[in-house]
């Protein structure tokens, strides 16, 4: 059974930091690209960064640029997120996904729907 499973989420005051992993299991996504997308209540699912399946790449949306670092561990089958600074409008369900096409070399920016596996989500609150 493929999973993505992810952790690390939880409550942190503004200004703080989080690192949130998404730990795969039933097959190797080293071959593909992985992001990290978010969801707040009442909003749609927006994408926040992306890492192409040889590490070499990274692209963040505008708002946590220099704020988070995605990275990956191919030989452990994991993608981390690190979240520093963070602000209010953070808040939000987070959820890692794997891109459907093996070993693209393309945009490392993929919508939702190039996501075949998605996992179920780990809540990052941050107060201010």
């Amino acid at each position: 059974q493929v999973q993505l499973v992810e952790s690390g989420g939880g409550l942190v005051q503004a200004g703080g930091s989080l690192r949130l992993s998404c730990a795969a299991s039933g097959r190797t996504f080293s071959n593909v690209a992985m992001g990290w997308f978010r969801q707040a209540p009442g909003k749609e699912r927006e994408f926040v960064a992306a890492i192409s399946w040889s590490g070499g790449s990274t692209y963040y949306t505008v708002s946590v640029k220099g704020r988070f670092t995605i990275s990956r561990d191919r030989a452990k089958n994991t993608v981390y997120l690190q979240m520093n600074s963070l602000k209010p409008e953070d808040t939000a369900v987070y959820y890692c996904g794997a891109d459907r096409r093996l070993f693209y070399s393309g945009s490392v920016y993929s919508p939702p729907h190039e996501y075949n596996y998605w996992g179920q989500g780990t809540q990052v609150t941050v107060s201010s």
